[in-house]
C-alpha cells in the first residue's frame, strides 16, 4: 500500500454527533442586502451515515445523526428551498443512497422545479441504485476520486474502493446519467493526479472537479496528508498542463474555490465563470449548506459550531438565510476584515481572501488564506514560502478543527531553482 506517512494512531471509529444546536438567535428583520441574495445552489448532507472511512474526510462521517430529519420535515424543506429561489440541489453524506428514502427526496427536488445532482464515494452505488436515481430524476452525478489505485484506497480506508469508484462509473454510463469526477490534492496524492485524469477521462466524465485537502476533521489528525502553501506553484501549474487535454476530451476542469487564486492561470482554468475570474467567498450569498439534522449553514463545508445560523425546525428557511448572523457573514465582509497578507493584497476587495472553510478551520478565523497562487508567486520573489504547522489537534467530533499556523520563510537553496524554474516555465515539480 502507498505509504502515506506516519499513522499517529490508527484511523478512529466514527465518532456519533452531537445533537443539532436549537432555538438560535435571529435578528429582529431582514435588511435590503438580505434579501439581495438567494440560495440558487444548496448544498444537502442527507445522512451523515457513510461505508467508507476516509483518512481526509471533513466530518468525520460514519455514523448516522441521532436526530436526523425525518421524510415529511425533509419534503418540507424542499419545498421552502424552492421558494427562497434555489435552482440545484446537490444530496451528499455521509453517502446519500444510504438514506431510505433518498429518491424520494430527489424526486420531490424535481417536482419542484430544481435540478437534483449527488456526490458520492461510489462504494455501493450498483446498478439498480443508479437507475433508481435516473428515474427519479438525478441529473449527474459525481465520484470521488483521490489518487491512483493504492494512494486511493488508502486514504478511503477500505481496499477496493477505487475499483468500486469505476464501477460507479461504469454503472452510471449504462444508467444513462451523466457523470463527473471530483478529487482532492493531497501532498501524497498530487503526482498521481494527471494519470488521475488519464483514467477519468477514459471512464466518460464530462467535469473534474479539483480542489485541495482542507485542515479539517480527520485530515487535521494526519496533517502530512495536506499541501504545503508553497505547493499551490505545483497545483496551479499542473492543471494547466492538463487543461489542454481537457479541451481536447471536451472535458471541463472546474477548480473549486479553495484553489487559486489570481495567478497567470486563472483566465485559463477560471474563464468560463460569469466574472472569468474568481470571486470572493459565496457561503451565504449564493450558496446554501444544510446538515441532516436540520442545521443550516451558508455552506455546506463550513464548521457547525461556528457557522450553523438556525435550525429548519425552529425557524422557516427564509428567517434563518435573512435573519441569521452566521449566514450574513460574507454579505458584510469588507478589506477591514482581512489580515495578513490578504489585507495588502492587489486583489483584496475582489478576493477577500477566498474560500472561509479553508482559513477559518485553519487559523480559526477566516481572512487570511496562504492557499493562494498569487500569493505564492509574489513571495517567491522575495525568495520566501510559507509552510503550516499544526499547533492544536481537533478534539475529534464531526465538522471539527483544530488550529495551525503559518510559519514565513527562505526557501532552502537547494529548492529555490526549480520553483523559479516551475513558476517561469509551469513544467515540473517541487519535489522528484
Amino acid at each position: 500500500m502507498t505509504d502515506l506517512g506516519p499513522r499517529p494512531r490508527s484511523l478512529p471509529i466514527a465518532p456519533t454527533a452531537a445533537p443539532a444546536r436549537r432555538n438560535l438567535p435571529l435578528a429582529e428583520s431582514a435588511r435590503a442586502i438580505d434579501h439581495r441574495w438567494r440560495p440558487i445552489y444548496a448544498v444537502w448532507e442527507i445522512t451523515l451515515r457513510c461505508d467508507l472511512a476516509c483518512r481526509h474526510c471533513g466530518s468525520r462521517a460514519g455514523r448516522t445523526r441521532p436526530d436526523e430529519l425525518t421524510t415529511a420535515e425533509a419534503l418540507d424543506l424542499v419545498r421552502q428551498m424552492a421558494e427562497l429561489g434555489t435552482r440545484e440541489v446537490t444530496l451528499i453524506g455521509g453517502e446519500a443512497y444510504l438514506r431510505d428514502d433518498w429518491t424520494t427526496l430527489a424526486r420531490a427536488i424535481r417536482a419542484h422545479g430544481m435540478d437534483c445532482t449527488m456526490t458520492t464515494g461510489g462504494r455501493g452505488l450498483t446498478l439498480e441504485r443508479v437507475l433508481a436515481a435516473k428515474q427519479a430524476g438525478i441529473r449527474s452525478v459525481s465520484v470521488s476520486v483521490d489518487g491512483l489505485e493504492e494512494t486511493h484506497d488508502a486514504l478511503r480506508g477500505v481496499k477496493g474502493s477505487f475499483e468500486s469508484a469505476f464501477e460507479a462509473m461504469a454503472n452510471l454510463k449504462q444508467g444513462g446519467i451523466p457523470f463527473s469526477a471530483n478529487s482532492q490534492f493531497g501532498r501524497k496524492s498530487i503526482k498521481d493526479m494527471p494519470q488521475v485524469f488519464d483514467r477519468l477521462i477514459a471512464a466518460g466524465i464530462h467535469s473534474w472537479q479539483t480542489q485541495i485537502t482542507v485542515a479539517m476533521g480527520r485530515a487535521v489528525d494526519e496533517p502530512e496528508l495536506l499541501l504545503e502553501p508553497y505547493q499551490m506553484l505545483e497545483v496551479l501549474a499542473m492543471l494547466a498542463r492538463l487543461k489542454p487535454v481537457a479541451d481536447a476530451h471536451k472535458v471541463r476542469i472546474w477548480p473549486g474555490n479553495n484553489i487559486g487564486y489570481f495567478g497567470p492561470y486563472e483566465t485559463l482554468l477560471r474563464g468560463t465563470l460569469p466574472r472569468g475570474h474568481m470571486a470572493s467567498c459565496g457561503a451565504g450569498r449564493s450558496t446554501l449548506g444544510i446538515e441532516a439534522d436540520g442545521s443550516i449553514k451558508g455552506c455546506p463545508s463550513l464548521p457547525t459550531v461556528e457557522y450553523t445560523g438556525g435550525n429548519i425546525r425552529d425557524a422557516s428557511l427564509q428567517d434563518i438565510w435573512e435573519r441569521s448572523a452566521p449566514l450574513r457573514f460574507t454579505r458584510d465582509r469588507t478589506v477591514e476584515d482581512l489580515w495578513g497578507h490578504c489585507r495588502d493584497c492587489y486583489y483584496n476587495d475582489t478576493c477577500r481572501a477566498g474560500c472561509s472553510w479553508t482559513t477559518h478551520v485553519l487559523l480559526g478565523r477566516p481572512g487570511n488564506n496562504p492557499f493562494c497562487h498569487h500569493r505564492a508567486l509574489e513571495l517567491l520573489q522575495k525568495g520566501r514560502r510559507e509552510r503550516v504547522i499544526r499547533v492544536e489537534a481537533a478534539p475529534g467530533e464531526p465538522f471539527d478543527h483544530g488550529r495551525f499556523e503559518i510559519v514565513e520563510e527562505d526557501w532552502p537553496a537547494d529548492e529555490l531553482l526549480r520553483a523559479q524554474r516551475l513558476a517561469e516555465t509551469g513544467e515540473g515539480w517541487l519535489t522528484d
